[in-house]
């Protein structure tokens, strides 16, 4: 984790050799994250992923250049989010849950419209860095055992859109793409009916809703 901490802190630096009139402003982001799965062939075969609901908060950082309206984002949040699989077996439907919780850096370019004093539209894009604190789950399906082995760290792609009212006050929403795998399946009964998903990782995919103050 302190390599995340360092690459938060670098970013602040950043902040800090931005142009003279560029604004910066420190403050707290929060929201919901709607969490599923970009699942691999043999997982689609079983089940489907269905959406989670997680929650992230923690401190921010914002610099803009109000002239040219370029503009950069970080934070540095704690973060939940994992997605329910859903399956059939023996003609029954059922369900497993996997979650995951970690801090999660973004690290946004942002490009904003003002629409007066009052208030401005902007686009954000850019990667995000998610650091687990999950190391493993139970992946057991009725007699079939195994285990959900997670990754240490993920990086995403960010494509976000959001608006700024009364110079503190940010609500945007933001698409998060995995790039890199979040987990990966391992069954303990060789040639059982769940032994096609063994080794096979899947990516994470969320729907982020976020309030941030800047003080």
């Amino acid at each position: 984790m302190k390599k995340w901490i360092t690459l938060f802190t670098v970013t602040v630096c950043l902040a800090m050799a931005m142009p003279a009139k560029a604004q910066i402003k420190f403050g707290v982001k929060g929201g919901l994250n709607l969490a599923s799965a970009s699942l691999s062939d043999a997982w689609d075969a079983k089940g489907n992923a269905d959406n989670y609901t997680g929650f992230f908060i923690g401190p921010m950082v914002d610099i803009t250049i109000p002239i040219i309206g370029l503009g950069v984002d970080g934070a540095l949040m704690y973060a939940q989010k994992g997605t329910k699989f859903s399956y059939e077996e023996d003609k029954i439907s059922k369900e497993k849950t996997f979650k995951q919780q970690g801090v999660e850096i973004p690290i946004n370019l942002k490009y904003s419209i003002g629409l007066g004093s009052l208030a401005s539209l902007y686009f954000a894009a850019g990667p995000s860095f998610f650091f687990n604190m999950n190391s493993d789950d139970d992946l057991t399906f009725d007699s079939v055992k195994g285990s959900l082995d997670y990754d240490k760290s993920e990086v995403s792609l960010n494509l976000g859109a959001g608006v700024k009212l009364l110079k503190h006050l940010q609500l945007g929403v933001n698409y998060n793409m995995g790039l890199t795998d979040s987990a990966k399946a391992k069954i303990d009964s060789p040639s059982s009916a769940w032994d096609a998903i063994n080794g096979e990782s899947y990516k994470s995919k969320m729907w982020q809703v976020s309030v941030a103050y800047l003080f």
